[in-house]
């Protein structure tokens, strides 16, 4: 059967359900927000124990990335994400959620050719971009005169 485009997206529109979108959005707001409450709670709490600002803030990427990897490990990141939406792709847990999945799956092919193999294909491109970019804005920042030592 060879549908052309105007009747491939009357009949998409007949199959897929409409996503109630104002209620995605607050969803994954409301869920996001408090995952980044949470992070605020454990950088507080690493402040409290001593601390400065900065250490604080690479313990809190640590603790936060624990809890992601933890979570998607019990398999409870999915089932909150369902319910979440966007709201956990976004905060470091997202991240941490995005390199262990691909582990897990492929785990049973071995630690080199399965979980090393795998464990960057989503976070992968991800981090090349993220150092390209930040290498350009770098040298644009240079050669604006912006870039020197203090």
């Amino acid at each position: 059967m060879k549908l052309d485009q105007r009747k491939y997206q009357q009949l998409l529109a007949r199959k897929c359900p409409r996503s109630p979108l104002w209620k995605d959005c607050l969803k994954a707001f409301l869920f996001g927000g408090t995952i980044c409450t949470v992070g605020e709670g454990v950088s507080n709490f690493w402040q409290f124990r001593g601390l400065d600002t900065a250490d604080a803030a690479a313990a809190t990427a640590i603790t936060m990335v624990f809890f992601g990897a933890l979570l998607t490990c019990l398999h409870w990141y999915e089932k909150l994400a369902k319910h979440a939406g966007a709201g956990t792709i976004v905060p470091i847990t997202g991240f941490a959620n995005a390199i262990v999945s691909p582990a897990m799956e492929f785990k049973s092919e071995g630690l080199v050719l399965g979980l090393g193999a795998k464990l960057f294909v989503i976070a992968g491109p991800v981090l090349v971009y993220g150092i390209a970019a930040s290498v350009v804005y770098g040298l644009i920042l240079y050669a604006m005169g912006g870039g020197g030592a203090a």
